[in-house]
Parts: C-alpha cells; sequence; structure tokens
C-alpha cells in the first residue's frame, strides 16, 4: 500500500525527492501519512481537492481487495 502512494505522489509532484510516506497501525486500521515539498501541495491536493479524494479512493480500493482497512492523511 505504502508503495501504491509513493508510485502515486512521484508521478504527480514536481519534487519526487521530497515525498515520504509513513506507516502507522492502531486497532487494526493502517494509517498512511503523505508529505510532499509545500510548492507540490497543489498537485496532490488538484482542484477542489479532486486529486486527493482521487488518490483516498485508490488506497481504500487497494485495501479492501487485501481485506485491511486503511486511510490516507496529505500532511502540510
Amino acid at each position: 500500500m505504502k508503495d501504491l502512494i509513493e508510485l502515486i505522489a512521484h508521478k504527480l509532484v514536481a519534487n519526487p525527492d521530497a515525498v515520504t510516506v509513513t506507516e502507522t497501525e492502531e486497532d487494526g486500521e493502517h494509517r498512511y501519512e503523505l508529505r510532499v515539498h509545500q510548492d507540490d501541495m497543489g498537485r496532490i491536493i488538484g482542484k477542489s481537492g479532486r486529486t486527493a479524494k482521487a488518490i483516498r479512493q485508490l488506497v481504500s480500493s487497494a485495501a479492501a481487495k487485501n481485506d485491511i482497512q486503511a486511510h490516507l492523511e496529505i500532511i502540510e
């Protein structure tokens, strides 16, 4: 799952070296925090949050396929 998030973020941003994804697990739910360069926040969030919503949907779909619960947060 972490690799999927990193792959998507690397393709969207201008500074792929600044992309970091951290994973934590609490009560059976996987939580992923995506951090990108400040200049790339607009690319990750997208117009009206559409890109962020699409990334979250992909993560949720992949998590459901693996029978886990996952949540993605984009940290500024």
